[in-house]
């Protein structure tokens, strides 16, 4: 869009060409869903912990990317991919695991950096040790579910840490010049209008490298659908979500990188709301909201 720095510019400014990510299952649970922190993981998580679109876990890394790679053939039949971990929490578990998926992923040729979403509950020392190493060998980042800085939202759909373990992960990482993404969520419960922006900035100053913006919405078998269905929470209108990203964007330094504006929900899934089906129509909405306030500064 020319507006902010995306993901897609970052890639061609640094190695010159197009990379797409292939969305992996590294075979992961999560320490909010084993007892650990808690059960039954955050409100709106679904039973694929928020990786719908991620491959085959009963099936082997290097299998997992042929078959990605496979589907997105005739769009992209060569080239660099990124191998992103995604569902589930992607460091939770013991070290000669983590660094088998991650150099199977590697393996691949096609392959040239690792994407490994996470909980800033999950970095112990050990496991910044082997992703330091990873780091020296490879591009990499790491994704930190924030979603919002609002400790009573936080509380509410059971994030189960406080924000000064996402502070403290944010030094660690940087210690060891990690990258590391932010996800933020939109239209949470009880949140305020202004949360979406303070996350953001509370981000930017801890030093993240990139931005994941998404959309609050509803799947079947969570937790959300039951307060959906109940009335017991709102769901953000299309216009509401959109001036919100606008006004992340106007107000984040453009070095920081936007790896994603709205969230892509299952359409076997999704309850609600539905306007986030059509994510172009989304995008575009963006686009005008942050051309109408350009215009208006002039």
């Amino acid at each position: 869009m020319g507006r902010f720095y995306s993901l897609n510019d970052y890639f061609r400014d640094t190695f010159g060409e197009k990379i797409y990510k292939v969305s992996l299952d590294g075979g992961f649970t999560c320490p909010n869903r084993d007892g650990k922190v808690g059960f039954g993981g955050c409100i709106f998580c679904s039973e694929e912990g928020s990786g719908e679109f991620s491959g085959d876990r009963h099936k082997k890394i290097y299998q997992q990317i042929e078959d990605q790679l496979q589907l997105i053939s005739k769009k992209f039949p060569s080239g660099k991919v990124i191998a992103y971990f995604q569902n589930f929490t992607n460091t939770y578990a013991d070290i000669p695991y983590l660094k088998k998926v991650y150099e199977e992923a590697l393996s691949h040729p096609r392959v040239m950096g690792l994407a490994i979403a996470t909980r800033p509950d999950c970095l112990g020392e050990d496991v910044l040790q082997l992703l330091d190493k990873m780091n020296q060998k490879t591009f990499l980042w790491i994704e930190l579910g924030l979603q919002t800085v609002n400790e009573e939202v936080a509380t509410f759909f059971h994030r189960g840490y406080p924000l000064s373990v996402y502070t403290k992960a944010c030094d660690d990482l940087k210690k060891y010049r990690i990258r590391f993404v932010t996800h933020i969520l939109l239209g949470l419960p009880k949140e305020k209008e202004e949360d979406g922006l303070k996350t953001a900035l509370y981000a930017q100053e801890c030093g993240t490298w990139g931005i994941k913006i998404h959309c609050l919405y509803v799947q079947k078998n969570t937790y959300l659908e039951q307060l959906y269905k109940n009335h017991e929470i709102k769901i953000q209108k299309k216009d509401e979500f959109v001036k919100k990203v606008v006004t992340i964007l106007e107000n984040l330094s453009y070095n920081i990188v936007i790896h994603r504006l709205t969230g892509d929900g299952d359409r076997e899934s999704l309850i609600a709301p539905l306007w986030t089906l059509k994510k172009r129509d989304v995008l575009n909405s963006i686009q005008k909201e942050l051309k109408l306030r350009e215009n208006l500064k002039k």
